[in-house]
């Protein structure tokens, strides 16, 4: 499943930049394991690689690098097993997400100090 969810990134990112050409695409495609790299004359740079451990565990980790409009270099590096998806290292740095109001976490913690009645 994360291999087609990456594999649709790829597909997005090319479709995006129809009007690049392709300097380099390598992909190497097993049962167990693939292995692919796209390089378009417009700056984008993909590169991705995955196995299949303990039976039906996909392990995939990759990076992407590219060219923003306003000219700044993007580039993520992430990994996405069991855990999920997770980015080891972005430039620029991702943003994050805002504090938890008051109010609310407030309301978390109640509902975890009284949890429902069975």
């Amino acid at each position: 499943m994360k291999f087609i969810i990456a594999f649709a990134c790829l597909l997005a990112v090319a479709y995006a930049n129809e009007d690049a050409n392709v300097l380099r695409s390598d992909a190497q495609v097993n049962v167990d394991s693939f292995k692919y790299a796209l390089e378009l004359d417009n700056s984008v740079n993909v590169k991705q690689e995955g196995e299949l451990r303990s039976g039906d565990e996909w392990v995939v980790q990759g990076n992407q690098a590219w060219t923003s409009p306003e000219g700044v270099p993007v580039a993520i590096q992430y990994v996405a097993d069991q855990n999920g998806y997770q980015v080891i290292s972005a430039n620029p740095a991702l943003p994050t997400s805002p504090p938890i109001p008051e109010a609310i976490q407030r309301s978390l913690d109640w509902i975890a100090a009284h949890p429902p009645k069975e």
